[in-house]
């Protein structure tokens, strides 16, 4: 036998492939958390990834006898190639190309297409040590593919209304086609009834960054129920700490615009907070840290650029937890911090990344009016009452102008175009309401 011919070296060989490779998988998932949050990646962090993929192409090619420039080149390929087959749901959670949706698309399973060409190339590169990565790689991805099968049993959400009527508009009147066209597996059409199969927390997110942004769908059902939990619970945790927050972004302006609902195309939820009364960043963070690990909520602090992530997937483990970075969806609140500054003499709240049209303040940063803002209001918002600015609309023009203009931002144009019909009328409808 092959394996019985091994030596100790061997052995040793093979396995400290395999710990590099996962090592180097590893880093390169952390490292996603970024893109998918859209903010650019620290340069430590990527540093760290592109030098455990040099150490482990390295290792693969370097022996006594000098380099291996076959093994040199296909450890490379191999593992740019799965690379990017894993990095496709995260790139995708910004306007991509076709083919990085494609792989997006199917990055539940994507991963197990490399193993035929991972076979092939351990057979034309017959290097243990290669061996040794080529075995670590094909393990992850068939654990990946376990952990995260579809799930039939997921329950079903009637699709009516405006949903059902933007829908129809997209699929040309023939939900079924369209749905078989585009792989949306989550539509049930029975008995002329329409349907989602809705995402849980132990499930995968939909994946709506596809749904909403290319094929200018609403948010399916169950993933706005969970978005307004999310928000309401982390605004409850915030109210109990006493920690100035407000609602921020779309999700003001659905609560102002929309008569207190969420935008029907909303892909996430927003609230900010200001550093006062001794609360500091690290504060902050702690709190949100352990609000998430109490009450099942994955929280991801960026305290370099002065925000958290709070989405609704229960935390995992780790390393299963730098993972989730793999998945196509996420349903997730944005909790950008603001703090107390002047411009110009004028005292603002200023953050440190951009929001919409949000101007910039002389330090560099981007800021509103304190007065636009303190003391917080309230507002109704999906049935219940949050805090707000204490002048919403004008704190609103800051960022996007005329409130009254619907803005179909991310949206694929021509989906956009085509739905446009449907929310003008829906827009009638809930202001005579």
């Amino acid at each position: 036998m092959f394996i019985e011919a091994w030596s100790a070296g061997d052995v040793l060989g093979f396995i400290v492939g395999m710990a590099l490779y996962a090592a180097t998988y590893l880093s390169f998932v952390r490292l996603l958390r970024y893109p998918r949050n859209w903010l650019l990646p620290l340069w430590p962090d990527s540093f760290a990834t592109a030098g455990l993929l040099i150490i482990t192409a390295g290792y693969v090619s370097i022996s006594y006898d000098g380099i291996d420039g076959l093994a040199l080149v296909t450890s490379f390929g191999i593992i740019a190639t799965i690379f990017s087959i894993i990095a496709a749901p995260a790139v995708a959670f910004q306007p991509a190309p076709g083919w990085v949706e494609f792989l997006a698309r199917h990055g539940s399973h994507a991963g197990l297409w490399i193993i035929v060409p991972a076979a092939a190339a351990a057979y034309v590169v017959p290097n243990i040590k290669f061996l040794g990565v080529l075995a670590a790689m094909a393990l992850i991805e068939l654990s990946w593919f376990a952990r995260h099968r579809p799930i039939d049993h997921r329950p079903l959400h009637p699709i009516v209304g405006h949903d059902l009527s933007v829908l129809t508009a997209q699929a040309n009147e023939n939900i079924e086609a369209f749905a078989r066209q585009h792989g949306i597996d989550e539509l049930v059409v029975s008995g002329g009834a329409v349907s989602w199969r809705g995402c849980e927390r132990d499930t995968l997110p939909c994946p709506f960054n596809l749904y909403i942004n290319r094929l200018g769908l609403n948010t399916a059902p169950c993933c706005r129920s969970h978005m307004v939990e999310l928000c309401h619970s982390v605004a409850a945790c915030l109210k109990d700490q006493g920690i100035t927050h407000w609602l921020e972004g779309g999700t003001l302006l659905g609560a102002v615009r929309e008569n207190g609902r969420i935008l029907a195309w909303e892909d996430d939820v927003d609230l900010s907070v200001v550093l006062d009364d001794g609360v500091s960043f690290d504060t902050l963070a702690a709190v949100l840290t352990n609000y998430g690990a109490r009450d099942g909520y994955n929280v991801d602090v960026f305290a370099s650029k002065a925000f958290i992530a709070i989405s609704f997937d229960r935390p995992q483990a780790w390393p299963f937890s730098w993972e989730r970075s793999r998945m196509r969806g996420e349903i997730r609140l944005d909790l950008a911090v603001y703090q107390h500054a002047w411009n110009n003499g004028e005292a603002v709240l200023e953050r440190k990344l951009p929001k919409g049209g949000m101007p910039l303040t002389e330090s560099g940063n981007f800021g509103v009016p304190k007065a636009t803002v303190l003391p917080t209001s309230e507002i109704g918002f999906a049935g219940g009452k949050i805090a707000c600015p204490n002048n919403s609309k004008a704190y609103l023009g800051l960022i996007y102008g005329d409130i009254h203009e619907v803005v179909y931002t991310y949206v694929d144009e021509t989906a956009a175009k085509t739905r446009r019909g449907t929310d003008k009328a829906e827009r009638a409808v809930v202001s005579t309401g």
